[in-house]
């Protein structure tokens, strides 16, 4: 007999069975949202895995093409590899779930969401984020939870929480945010440049439903929650950290970070570690294998402390001063468009290009909403850029995750598939990495836009903050621009995007148990200043705006409306018309149901040859009008014309020449280009012409 719980939940029910179904999991959860059904399990092994010095988490959201009633596409009838939105999707319930997990716990975790059935009005991510928290927590794997989680639009300027199908296609904002009990652990967001203050609201009202939510789950593992396990616990040893610290000095170790230079950082600790072998070797060979752990500890307190009580950073900037900052545009002389921006140590090179709308990506998920992609950025981390020898295995999750964050961050600035008729793809490669890249990629990427005569409506910059807390929730000291060594030690990487106007993404990890609102304040407000300085100081003074042209190398695409009715003329049996104007123009042709006809070709002549052609089609023959054609076929009686591939005329042998003729031939051969006068329509009913009669 299983246990039903429910709650009303932004206007539709809640509803979570307990004991129905996956028994052997730690926790399982069955969640049901509206109509949207996810199973949500959390599994941990009995034993800790060797060998490793982090905890090994792994989440899953898998999406299920069953749950929309659609057969996957393809020779291949199954479900493969994860969609960009599962992988999305597994990082977002990763990010609030990670730091409430022990720090020393090493058993292998999984958190897995089967998404069985979408109501499109109800979240399945949504629903899995919850049942994650909720699975975990009745569970007796080790957790700090729970978390819960909601969803924000904005329709005409009003907050809308857990938006259906429609209030989502409207929306100015998508934010996602995750709550413990009192503070924000999670923020994600893409936004038509929302003002901070409005962003603020936005995240402060989603926490507000959220303690309401775990409320909920709080009465759930009441009554159904398992006792947590013990663990084994892996911690340093007092006496080998005490030596280590004693023989090394602190002085020493601050002296070892206290550099811009990340390689020599490096070899610094590189250093004290052979220090530390070579002492152990002989004093106490148990310690060996506990030497990186140790040195790392070490390396973490001393950076620490010196943020939070001595006020220094360790490459001697200010605690809200950005790296040297530097931008150039036109790197790579034949592709669309290229930029590349660089802040200290890190690098990216952004090349944007341009294609036909044919070449939109065609997405075939869960949400009915999400069919294709007209802006693709991608963007690419290779080993070279930290000095490292890996071969490349393709994308991993978290540059999937930063493609898609600067991705979002451009969307709201892009021009209309109306007023840009093109596929725009972008792609960062970080050439060199100390600390966010994926923001170096949003600035690479707005300059390479603006280069490739993209008409975006504003620039948009981002940056990202740092924190380093102590004690009390009052001691902290909030970061500008942190490098990796501050991310890598610090508690928080807040990422922000925006123009000068306002917020278009945000992506905020953390790997302590929660923000308060005077931080998220700080942080937003801080990261608008330094956006902004990045904006006038170092972009702008680049390129101001977009080029008004696409350059040399680009295609050149022109667009035309026509009458819907007339799209099977142009298109032909079997595509012969406009395959025919392909053939003869080397063009290419896009046309929507709504009658929008792009022409993509690498020349203006050829493009605006195959538009003559599709107007020929499409228009009707006017009577008095003169129009050109060639001569396709000669009969006794008269010579065809063809005006277009598919549209043909005749002319009557009578009105061919001024003088009496008795062979068509005598004046016509096939292949001619001719003027032609249309006479109206003859006693049949059919459209004549005239070669004579043309003034």
């Amino acid at each position: 007999m299983y246990k039903s719980f429910s709650m009303e939940l932004a206007g539709r029910t809640l509803r979570v069975d307990i004991g129905r179904v996956a028994a052997q999991a730690n926790g399982a959860a069955f969640m049901h949202y509206g109509d949207t059904v996810v199973l949500s399990t959390a599994t941990a092994s009995d034993k800790p895995r060797e060998g490793i010095d982090f905890f090994p988490l792994s989440v899953e959201y898998e999406e299920k093409l069953y749950a929309v009633g659609k057969i996957p596409g393809g020779f291949i009838k199954r479900e493969g590899k994860p969609s960009e939105n599962a992988i999305l999707t597994s990082r977002v319930i990763d990010r609030p779930m990670r730091p409430l997990f022990p720090k020393d716990y090493r058993n292998d975790v999984t958190l897995n969401n089967l998404v069985l059935c979408v109501d499109q009005d109800c979240s399945p991510e949504l629903t899995a984020m919850l049942g994650s928290s909720i699975a975990t927590c009745i569970s007796d794997i080790p957790f700090d939870g729970p978390t819960a989680s909601t969803m924000v639009g904005m329709v005409d300027g009003e907050l809308v929480f857990n938006p259906t199908s429609a209030q989502r296609e409207q929306s100015t904002l998508s934010l996602t945010v995750a709550s413990t009990r009192d503070k924000v652990i999670m923020i994600e967001a893409g936004a038509d440049e929302i003002p901070e203050e409005k962003m603020i609201e936005a995240i402060f009202a989603a926490h507000e439903l959220n303690k309401k939510v775990i409320e909920f789950i709080d009465t759930i593992v009441a009554e159904c929650g398992k006792p947590k396990h013990d663990y084994e616990k892996f911690e340093i040893p007092a006496d080998l950290y005490e030596d280590m610290v004693n023989f090394i000095t602190p002085e020493a170790m601050e002296t070892a970070v206290f550099t811009d230079e990340k390689q020599v950082r490096e070899a610094n600790i590189k250093e004290i570690t052979e220090k530390l072998e070579a002492r152990y070797e002989e004093m106490n060979p148990d310690w060996l294998p506990l030497i990186p752990e140790a040195v790392y500890k070490f390396e973490k307190n001393t950076v620490r402390k010196m943020i939070l009580k001595d006020k220094k950073r360790p490459d001697g900037r200010d605690m809200n001063q950005i790296r040297k900052l530097a931008a150039e545009i036109d790197i790579l002389p034949r592709t669309h468009g290229s930029a590349m921006f660089a802040r200290g140590q890190t690098q990216v090179l952004t090349v944007t290009t341009l294609g036909a709308l044919a070449e939109i990506q065609k997405l075939d998920g869960i949400d009915e909403n999400e069919t294709g992609k007209r802006y693709m950025h991608h963007y690419n981390f290779p080993s070279y850029s930290v000095g490292e020898t890996r071969p490349s295995r393709g994308p991993g999750r978290r540059e999937i995750g930063h493609g898609a964050l600067a991705e979002k961050a451009l969307v709201p600035v892009l021009p209309s598939e109306e007023e840009f008729p093109y596929a725009i793809r972008t792609v960062s490669e970080v050439l060199e990495s100390n600390g966010s890249t994926s923001q170096a990629s949003i600035c690479a990427s707005t300059l390479s836009l603006m280069a490739a005569g993209v008409p975006i409506k504003a620039m948009v910059a981002g940056i990202s903050v740092g924190l380093v807390t102590g004690d009390a929730d009052d001691d902290y000291i909030i970061l500008t621009d942190i490098q990796g060594l501050e991310d890598f030690f610090g508690d928080m990487d807040f990422k922000v995007a925006g123009t000068h106007k306002g917020i278009t993404a945000i992506q905020m990890d953390i790997k302590i148990n929660g923000l308060t609102r005077e931080i998220i304040e700080k942080a937003i407000y801080q990261t608008k200043e330094a956006r902004t300085y990045i904006l006038n100081e170092v972009m702008a003074s680049v390129i101001s705006e977009p080029r008004k042209e696409v350059g040399p190398y680009s295609p050149k695409i022109k667009q035309i409306k026509m009458d819907p009715a007339k799209i099977g003329e142009v298109v032909g049996q079997r595509g012969k018309t406009i395959n025919s104007i392909i053939e003869q123009t080397g063009v290419k042709i896009d046309i929507t149901d709504e009658g929008a006809v792009s022409v993509c070709g690498v020349d203006k002549e050829s493009i605006d040859r195959a538009l003559h052609m599709i107007e020929m089609i499409v228009t009707d023959f006017e009577e008095g009008k003169i129009y050109e054609g060639k001569v396709i076929s000669i009969k006794e009686f008269g010579a065809f014309i063809e005006f277009a591939p598919g549209k043909e005329g005749m002319v009557h042998i009578s009105k061919i020449s001024k003088e009496r003729i008795n062979r068509v031939e005598d004046v016509l051969t096939l292949g001619d280009k001719v003027r032609v006068v249309c006479l109206g329509q003859d006693k049949m009913g059919r459209i004549s012409f005239s070669i004579k009669d043309v003034k």
